[in-house]
């Protein structure tokens, strides 16, 4: 009898935190390791959310908390989605869990039964089709090309969906590709979902306050109302209030989804941290005033890395709409050798040498399910930006 279930040997591991992992491990051998792999703001977390911790510990709010959440989180969600989305739920449609991603897991762990099939665009955040896979559930993915911006377009939906599709995930602004839908482009989205009753929409939201220009944030429910009663609506402070280790996500929907959810989580984590739930009611109910100033400064990192990769020879770097990422594509590489006479065959070499000759950490695009492209991260300083981006272009330089 095996010890290890055979669920796993369907997943792959995280490239993500594979090739951060092994840029921590260089640079600790004391490799100069530049890495622009990890999907987390550099800023702090702002004074007043720190400090709604110590008084959450002061008052001894250290015990188990309900397993969907303290009351008062609960009702600083449902007083965010009417605010910022024109959204209106009830306290017992909301659930607090420890992050966005096990929010992910828990609606398809509480949801999918085997040949349920889960609707993914590629590109994808890593963990998708995995979480699905481990759930039980048939990723089936819908290609996005760079001439329509990495955005899912109507038809190539509807050529996907089966009487089998229980769910589609859609990420706005996405991870990798930075990629956001304006009205008009997730209207089309949500018409076609209208026809197909069996379907239903998990929004991740994440990076919704991460857009930049005049750009405009929109999400499934909100744009059409009529898919309120399938749409599920994932957050979190991990982004926006840059609280990636406080460990906080939530989510809203159909209450018969959020039930379902709180009897998994109630046998699998119970309620989340107390004192990372009291620092999220700051977040969502205090001063939003550091959100320009974070905008601010991706947007210029934006700017800067965008055009600072499309000087590099081979790379073609579309400027995305939102988050803290971009993805360009090394087609134009593919086929081309190192100094040393490494071919490279595949956007994983490209990465792999990139970070061998340069000490440049990226993630290869095939990782998130479309390539040849890589996702480099900007969550980081502009002088950092400007050394790793130079080292890329004198990487792509050197190729023959």
């Amino acid at each position: 009898m095996a010890l290890l279930a055979d669920a796993l040997s369907r997943v792959k591991p995280s490239a993500t935190i594979l090739m951060t992992q092994k840029a921590r491990e260089l640079k600790a051998s004391g490799v100069d390791v530049i890495s622009l792999s990890v999907g987390e703001p550099d800023f702090d977390t702002p004074d007043h959310i720190k400090q709604a911790a110590v008084e959450a510990i002061a008052r001894n709010e250290t015990r188990y908390t309900p397993v969907s959440g303290i009351p008062a989180l609960r009702e600083a969600i449902v007083k965010k989605f009417k605010r910022e989305n024109g959204l209106d739920y009830k306290i017992s449609q909301t659930i607090v869990g420890t992050g966005g991603k096990h929010i992910i897991y828990n609606a398809l762990l509480a949801t999918l039964n085997p040949g349920d099939e889960v609707v993914i665009p590629r590109p994808y955040w890593v963990s998708y089709p995995e979480m699905v896979v481990l759930c039980g559930g048939t990723p089936v993915f819908v290609e996005t090309d760079m001439a329509h911006g990495f955005k899912l377009q109507a038809e190539a939906l509807e050529r996907v969906l089966t009487p089998k599709t229980k769910w589609i995930i859609l990420n706005s602004p996405s991870n990798p590709s930075g990629a956001a839908y304006a009205r008009d482009e997730m209207k089309a989205i949500t018409d076609v979902l209208l026809r197909h009753p069996q379907v239903h929409v998990l929004t991740d939201d994440i990076y919704e306050h991460l857009t930049y220009g005049d750009f405009d944030f929109v999400t499934p429910a909100q744009v059409e109302p009529g898919l309120y009663g399938r749409t599920l609506t994932m957050n979190g402070v991990s982004k926006a209030y840059a609280m990636t280790g406080w460990r906080i996500g939530y989510a809203a929907g159909p209450e018969p989804i959020i039930k379902a959810m709180d009897f998994v989580q109630g046998q699998q984590t119970s309620g989340a941290c107390s004192i990372s739930q009291w620092a999220a009611v700051a977040a969502l109910d205090g001063p939003q005033d550091h959100l320009a100033r974070f905008r601010d400064a991706f947007q210029g990192r934006r700017d800067l890395v965008v055009s600072m990769l499309n000087q590099a020879r081979g790379l073609t770097c579309p400027t995305p709409e939102g988050a803290f990422y971009v993805y360009p594509s090394c087609a134009e590489l593919i086929g081309k050798r190192t100094e040393n006479g490494t071919v490279i065959e595949t956007d994983q070499d490209f990465v792999t040498e990139l970070l061998q000759v340069e000490g440049v950490a990226a993630v290869h695009g095939s990782a998130f399910g479309l390539g040849p492209n890589l996702r480099i991260s900007y969550a980081t300083s502009n002088a950092v930006l400007e050394e790793a981006c130079t080292r890329i272009q004198r990487f792509c330089g050197s190729l023959r």
